[in-house]
């Protein structure tokens, strides 16, 4: 069963925020708003939209008030993937040219600030010092993680503790406050919202790592990019630091990227398939797996309802992901 199906229920409050997304990234400059529109074109999974609203449901639930936060979570995480873009140097997202590759990267800087400009501009609306305190203090923990990225790229010999404190910034945070978030802003118990927080860093944690799985035994196609861009790119993640432990592949790796300007496809490509034959891509599943357990252990306790449910179930098939 495809994620989208499981919280079909939602498709009319998905379709109300896909509407106000469009509406809240106009901009009166010509090339912001050109650039804005064809990254929201591109499309997305719209995950932190769907948390917000599921957690939003455990409280007093309010289509108006829900939306203002779902928009500005989507926004932010809209954000990161401009910025992402100009670090990366990538070409492609979901099999579409960046906008850094349409405008270069000033433009594409000065776009993911406009979108995240936006985003705050919309929470302000919302009268609650909570709800602004825990933006505030994930969007720093956000740029710190990017700084970290920055940082630790073509560093092989990193802790694997670096590499969870990396994606719990850079993926994990904003999924857990579009939870907590959604719960305080329908009036959820700090208790009841502290889980929800819980089930969604846990999520998150699971699915970037299955997604940084999926970089090595995903095709072009499934991706929207190369198959081993994030390894190319210097991005060191879980199925890297397991494979770096067996000492071949750890000599190949060293001499593939020796001159990491000038490696060949060819040479790629035999790398991947020697991290294949390591159980590097198990031992990372096994992690995942970890995750999504401690995530339906933090909904225990939580009241029986459609959107508890629905949880579950999300990360069932989050956990059965394999492209």
């Amino acid at each position: 069963m495809k994620l989208a199906k499981i919280y079909s229920y939602l498709k009319k409050d998905l379709a109300e925020i896909e509407r106000a997304l469009r509406q809240v990234i106009q901009a009166d400059h010509p090339v912001l708003r050109e650039a804005s529109i064809q990254l929201l074109q591109a499309g997305g999974k719209r995950i932190r939209p769907v948390f917000v609203l599921l957690s939003g449901q455990f409280g007093t639930f309010d289509i108006e008030r829900i939306k203002k936060v779902a928009l500005s979570l989507e926004l932010i995480h809209m954000a990161t993937l401009v910025h992402d873009d100009v670090v990366d140097d990538a070409e492609l997202r979901r099999g579409k040219p960046t906008i850094k590759h349409h405008y270069g990267n000033r433009v594409a800087m000065y776009t993911g600030d406009y979108i995240l400009a936006r985003a705050l501009e919309n929470i302000t609306t919302i009268e609650n010092p909570a709800i602004h305190q825990i933006l505030s203090q994930t969007l720093v923990e956000v740029v710190e993680g990017e700084i970290e990225q920055i940082q630790g790229k073509y560093n092989w010999d990193q802790h694997i503790r670096d590499y969870f404190r990396r994606i719990k910034r850079k993926t994990a945070l904003l999924i857990a406050t579009s939870c907590k978030i959604g719960a305080i802003a329908t009036g959820v118990s700090e208790k009841d919202a502290q889980k929800l927080y819980q089930y969604g860093y846990n999520i998150g944690m699971s699915f970037q790592i299955i997604d940084d799985i999926l970089d090595f035994t995903a095709t072009n196609k499934e991706l929207g990019k190369p198959t081993g861009s994030d390894l190319l790119q210097g991005n060191v993640t879980l199925p890297v630091l397991f494979a770096l432990r067996d000492p071949y592949f750890k000599k190949q790796l060293h001499e593939t990227f020796y001159d990491a300007n000038n490696i060949s496809e060819e040479s790629l490509s035999i790398l991947l398939e020697s991290l294949k034959k390591t159980k590097a891509i198990e031992r990372s599943y096994d992690i995942s797996e970890k995750y999504l357990t401690r995530a339906l252990a933090s909904l225990e306790g939580l009241p029986d309802h459609k959107a508890k449910q629905t949880l579950q179930d999300i990360a069932s098939i989050i956990g059965k992901r394999r492209s």
